[in-house]
């Protein structure tokens, strides 16, 4: 059940390096967070233990493991209109949820059973739902695989429900969309893991990006070598916290396409993808460095991170219907047909995958190609069909049974998405590297520090020693001259001695200093120093140590810097090697882009050779048109100048046409499809000009019955029936020839682009001055159906006010006849809604264009009204202007409001309950006023 409160609208890849695709582990771990309930048949959840050693034996690894999809059974419960309708006839449906069985009665006494993965009461709240449902496929993506999860159903039985519910009034209501993601952010570290989002919506084979409506033609793009789909041109949305995600699924409900019909107030018109980007870095594997004290001195071998990214795909079908239950017409109808077809070419592609076919028809439909890692891909998915109670829908009910069980029968083979991370570990290498590069300074600092120290102080304990012996020696000189005279023999002779000691010993000093000045010269300070103290280790023992433990350090310095440089070089190595890989990479996207433009080129020479043929033959068959007109007015000219009667061959054409539109009265449709191809839609429409009334009659609704089927209207208006059909409402015809022809038009009005041909041609005016003219109630419901089915239109909402459409369907409201009434109520309501929707776009401002055309009166009067066609639709018209708070003053002065309350109480249908209940408490004005009034509700 759909409960978007939109009018109309509701709510890139990443390139990898190396990519590895490894299959579930056979051991076990449990999480910590998500571990309530283990996968289900398609296999235990896992967790990979193994270690990726080499990037060679990880892509050995590929096999994977099977998966079954998993399909579950909803039952919606009876709505209001149900509970009335069908109050005699029992349910269709009897559950088994015990034995996971569903019985589908054929009648009274007969009945089939088939049996689901689950099978889920009317009486299930979301919470058991998503348990059974979402959790194993959403601990999956965790765990870095590929989900899918999946509504499918007939319109209006709660797949929007089920999957998109945000719950803000009541959490316990919340969907499988928001849950999923409470799950995730849960689980993961938004330091060094990310969860991004896209949202997005098939509506009429074309993708389209609800987070921006202006991104309204996304590409499908396959990898040709691992056949991966993405969608490089949507916007992804990083994820930090759960209520930014609730905001964006607000924004994109906001835009998402829905209408009304008879099934459903607010049924969606288009397909719902949810994409939830999940990477992760995997703790415990990625590359180590050992440090001692602080500082990394030593480092282990180099792993690079490995990241496991996991998508979790969540989509909302849009409801497949029947076109005479739905009672869609118009652009609808045309959003029905492109529903059915799209869910048509999926059923084929799982019948296919269930009977192991040769063939899957993947590309027959977007659909398809965008889930084709949900059907036989690589995705753990899970699916729910939902189903209604009611035995009037039986028949739609079987075959959304019969597609889940054809669904479990597909495998699908799953895969763990792993991927090394060799930027992060580039980074960190650089990181180390400055680390190593400044420690090593630093030491070299330290070390040419210390050098300097000892230098000095080996050279002032030579300066203090030589400065003590040249004080020695010249007190010894001074005094040897006087006092070896008057000593003995011996003493003398030990005086000399003691001379030439000193003497040698200065010469020894003179050759130390020689041979400290060469060492310099040859090895550099580091040897003299050493050699120094070495010469002078006999004059102090203190020096010696000191010189010894330099010496060592040296050593121990040298050996460092020696391992340093080679790891420097082993990572400078390893750099220019990705940089290398990043050259070849930028290359083959340079050559893929260049491809891509020329076929863009091509494509674009060949469109406008298209358009050019295209334009040649338009005016060929106008001049076509032209001649067979002329021909036969020149025809025409010579019967009236000859017998006054028409000719053999006319006259014939003339009785066809007669007969044929009795058998057309008496439902014969297939008569008028045989005159078509008999007789030529060229020669119908030139009967319209007849100057027989009674043939022009019988061709008009002729046409009229054309008109009705939509492989017909694109032939009629490019043979110019449409313009035929304006000149008939323009000639002082009588009103039989105006109702047929305001009924054709009203026909070919279903079309768009038939719209804004009409708009065009001035048909908005002659419809109007019919209106205008007309008293019967017929012509008065044709002229009201096909302004009615103008309003639906977007792009003519102001033209067509300008032209005084809004006028005329005010204006018809005289006659009272419930059909015609009925019309303009829808009218009124499409214009609300088209209105609503432009509000909500932002661009429409200021009050309604109903309301200063004073429609606002009639409405409030027939807001109760005794008919229900005329009643739902003026509900749903008051709930699409009440959206807009511009229009809140007027409907509150002119009782609007109180209908608006009234609704929310009295109104049969849910839907529209819900939808005037959410629109009072999103306008201030409303709430501010109800205050006043002391209204509650």
């Amino acid at each position: 059940m759909a409960t978007s409160g939109g009018a109309n609208y509701r709510n890139g890849t990443h390139r990898s390096s190396l990519k590895v695709d490894r299959p579930l582990s056979v051991n076990s771990n449990p999480k910590s967070s998500l571990k309530s309930k283990t996968l289900s048949s398609s296999g235990p959840r896992r967790n990979s233990t193994g270690s990726l050693g080499a990037s060679t034996g990880a892509a050995k690894d590929d096999a994977g493991v099977l998966g079954r999809v998993r399909v579950a059974v909803r039952l919606r419960p009876r709505n209001a209109e149900e509970s009335v309708a069908d109050a005699d006839f029992a349910d269709c449906v009897e559950l088994q949820p015990e034995l996971k069985r569903l019985k589908l009665r054929k009648n009274n006494w007969d009945s089939d059973t088939y049996e689901f993965d689950e099978v889920l009461t009317e009486f299930a709240s979301q919470k058991r739902v998503y348990e059974v449902v979402a959790k194993p496929v959403v601990e999956s993506v965790l765990d870095g695989y590929n989900g899918t999860i999946m509504a499918y159903g007939q319109t209006g039985t709660g797949k929007t429900y089920t999957l998109g519910r945000l719950g803000e009034e009541d959490t316990a209501a919340r969907g499988i969309m928001v849950r999923a993601m409470e799950d995730i952010l849960a689980d993961v570290s938004l330091d060094s893991d990310s969860v991004s989002v896209s949202y997005l919506q098939l509506y009429m084979e074309t993708i389209q990006d609800l987070l921006d409506p202006a991104n309204d033609n996304i590409a499908i793009m396959e990898d040709p070598k691992t056949g991966d789909v993405s969608l490089p041109g949507a916007n992804l949305v990083e994820i930090r916290d759960q209520r930014s995600f609730v905001e964006l699924l607000q924004l994109g409900e906001a835009h998402r396409f829905a209408a009304n019909t008879k099934l459903n107030t607010e049924s969606s018109r288009s397909h719902a993808i949810l994409m939830v980007h999940v990477k992760r870095t995997v703790k415990g594997k990625n590359s180590a460095f050992s440090s001692e004290n602080g500082n990394s001195s030593h480092m282990k071998t180099l792993k690079p991170p490995i990241v496991r990214k996991g998508k979790l795909v969540v989509v909302d079908l849009a409801g497949s219907e029947r076109i005479d239950k739905s009672g869609s017409e118009g652009h609808t109808l045309e959003e029905a047909k492109s529903i059915n077809l799209s869910l048509s070419a999926l059923g084929k592609c799982i019948n296919a995958l269930a009977e192991n076919s040769a063939h899957v028809p993947v590309r027959d439909s977007k659909l398809t190609r965008l889930l084709k890692d949900s059907f036989g891909g690589t995705a753990r998915t899970s699916l729910v069909i939902t189903i209604g109670p009611s035995p009037r829908h039986r028949g739609e009910t079987a075959s959304t049974i019969m597609f889940g069980q054809r669904a479990m029968k597909v495998e699908n083979m799953l895969k763990l998405k792993e991927e090394f991370d060799y930027k992060s570990l580039s980074r960190r290498l650089d990181i180390q590297l400055d680390k190593l590069i400044a420690e090593h300074e630093r030491q070299q600092k330290v070390f040419e520090d210390e050098i300097e120290r000892i230098t000095i102080e080996a050279r002032n304990q030579i300066s203090e020693v030589e400065r003590n012996y040249a004080d020695a020696l010249e007190k010894t000189e001074i005094h040897a001259p006087v006092s070896t005279f008057h000593l003995p023999m011996g003493q003398q002779h030990a005086v000399k001695e003691r001379s030439k000691y000193q003497k040698d010993y200065m010469e020894s000093i003179k050759k130390l200093e020689e041979e400290l000045m060469k060492n310099q010269q040859k090895h550099g300070l580091e040897k003299v120093t050493v050699g120094f103290k070495d010469d002078i280790c006999a004059l102090t023992s203190k020096t010696e140590s000191s010189r010894i433990s330099a010496v060592e350090e040296v050593a121990e310095l040298k050996k460092l810097l020696k391992k340093e440089s080679v790891l420097r070089k082993a990572a400078e190595e390893e750099v220019n090697s990705l940089k290398s890989q990043l050259v070849q990479w930028k290359r083959s996207e340079a050559s893929g882009t260049s491809d891509i433009l020329k076929l863009r080129e091509m494509l674009e020479d060949e469109a406008r050779q298209k358009e050019k043929l295209e334009g040649e033959i338009a005016i060929l068959h106008s001049q076509l048109l032209q001649m067979s007109f002329e021909a036969d007015e020149t025809r025409k000219r010579l019967d009236r100048g000859s017998s006054g009667k028409v000719p053999g061959d006319l006259d014939s054409l003339i009785s066809q046409v007669r007969s044929q539109q009795q058998e057309s009265e008496n439902g014969e449709k297939a008569s008028i499809a045989n005159l078509f191809e008999q007789v030529g839609l060229q020669k119908i429409l030139s009967l319209l000009e007849a100057v027989d009334a009674d043939v022009r009659i019988h061709a008009v609704k002729v046409v009229a019955n054309l008109a009705a089927e939509e492989k017909n209207q694109e032939k009629i208006v490019e043979a110019g029936g449409l313009t035929s059909l304006l000149m008939l409402l323009r000639s002082p015809e009588n009103e039989t020839i105006h109702r047929v022809a305001a009924g054709a038009i009203a026909n070919l009005a279903m079309n768009e682009t038939n719209q804004e041909l009409i708009m065009a041609q001035g048909g908005v005016g002659l419809l109007s001055m019919t209106a205008a003219k007309a008293e019967d109630p017929q012509t008065l419901r044709m002229v009201a159906g096909a302004i009615a089915n103008l309003c639906g239109n977007d792009k003519l909402q102001v033209k067509l006010r300008g032209e005084g459409g809004i006028q005329a369907l005010l204006g018809m409201v005289r006659c009272k006849h419930p059909d015609v009434l009925a019309q303009v109520a829808r009218g009124i309501a499409n214009f609300a809604k088209c209105e609503s929707r432009a509000s909500t776009q932002g661009t429409k401002t200021g009050r309604s264009l109903l309301i200063e055309d004073g429609a606002l009166s009639w409405i409030v009067q027939n807001a109760n009204n005794d008919a229900s066609p005329i009643r739902r639709h003026i509900e749903l018209a008051l709930c699409h202007l009440a959206q807009h708070e511009a229009n809140a003053k007027e409907m509150i002065s002119g009782g609007a409001l109180w209908e608006l309350v009234r609704i929310t109480r009295d109104c049969s249908r849910e839907d529209i309950r819900t939808l005037a209940h959410r629109t009072l408490t999103s306008s201030p004005a409303f709430q501010a006023e109800m205050r006043r009034l002391r209204i509650e509700y």
